[in-house]
């Protein structure tokens, strides 16, 4: 099933842009469009970066180091969790083993 696209009209850096987007993700990309933009100011106000396209570069390089960060913490935290349910079951399986025993 094809879903409808419909031109969103979002405002980054105080500049507009016309953006075709499926009616499903319309709110995902208003979202991230306020949120680029809020980066961008950020970085423009501290007066170290000027234009808008060192600005936008900045920008990606910031988010692009979260989104990186985010995902090894990510990573990190499955890792710790299978290790955990990897001891549990090690546990389980002997505590299951010790009540046989004691039956037999």
């Amino acid at each position: 099933m094809r879903t409808n696209s419909t031109p969103v009209t979002v405002q980054i850096l105080d500049k507009e842009y016309r953006i075709a987007c499926p009616d499903d993700e319309r709110d995902a990309l208003l979202s991230s469009a306020n949120y680029l933009s809020q980066k961008m100011k950020e970085i423009r106000d501290t007066g170290r970066v000027i234009g808008v396209d060192r600005i936008a570069v900045m920008t990606a390089l910031n988010i692009a180091h979260e989104s990186l960060h985010n995902k090894s913490l990510k990573e990190s935290f499955s890792q710790s969790i299978n290790q955990r349910l990897c001891a549990l079951q090690s546990k389980l399986e002997s505590t299951v083993n010790n009540c046989k025993q004691v039956e037999i």
